[in-house]
């Protein structure tokens, strides 16, 4: 673990340097997040593998294992499922985008914080939405259609429904 600890030190924020013209987004290319990593992970005689594999089930995986390069011995492990029934064009896309936030979370490296809302496209369910109601009845901080709390949104401080029943 000595060694992972090394690593963590000496890793600096990986600086988001593509662009997704979809959603308007800025995100780390795996190639520039392993040419950040790699030189470290050799510094410090670990190597990182990230195999397809099947579980017991039949479910695709993406596995990520951190391996002490003298001792053979994998200091870290984890696997994500994939999704499954897609093209293969899709499937590739999966597996970069897995790679990459399995690499981001297992070395706990430093990025800009993603509003995960802003990575969503717009349903036309959104679009159609009544406004958030501003306050509730009475002041008892619940909403007057489904009874749940009311909330404040910290990015636009408007008022809104915690259960989101505009929506449904």
């Amino acid at each position: 673990m000595q060694k992972l600890f090394n690593l963590q030190n000496k890793l600096k924020a990986v600086k988001k340097d593509a662009e997704n013209p979809f959603f308007k987004s800025k995100y780390f290319d795996i190639n520039g997040l392993l040419s950040a990593l790699k030189p470290l992970l050799n510094e410090e005689g670990v190597i990182v593998i990230q195999p397809l594999a099947v579980s017991e089930s039949g479910i695709n995986l993406l596995k990520t294992l951190v391996i002490d390069a003298e001792t053979g011995k994998a200091l870290v492990e984890s696997a994500i499922a994939l999704p499954s029934d897609v093209d293969p064009q899709k499937m590739g896309s999966a597996i970069t985008y897995f790679r990459r936030y399995s690499l981001q979370s297992m070395f706990l490296l430093e990025s800009e914080d993603d509003d995960g809302n802003s990575t969503i496209p717009e349903s036309p369910n959104l679009r159609e939405a009544p406004p958030a109601p501003k306050h509730s009845e009475g002041g008892r901080g619940q909403c007057l259609k489904c009874g749940a709390d009311m909330v404040m949104s910290p990015k636009t401080n408007k008022i809104f429904c915690s259960d989101k029943c505009w929506l449904k």
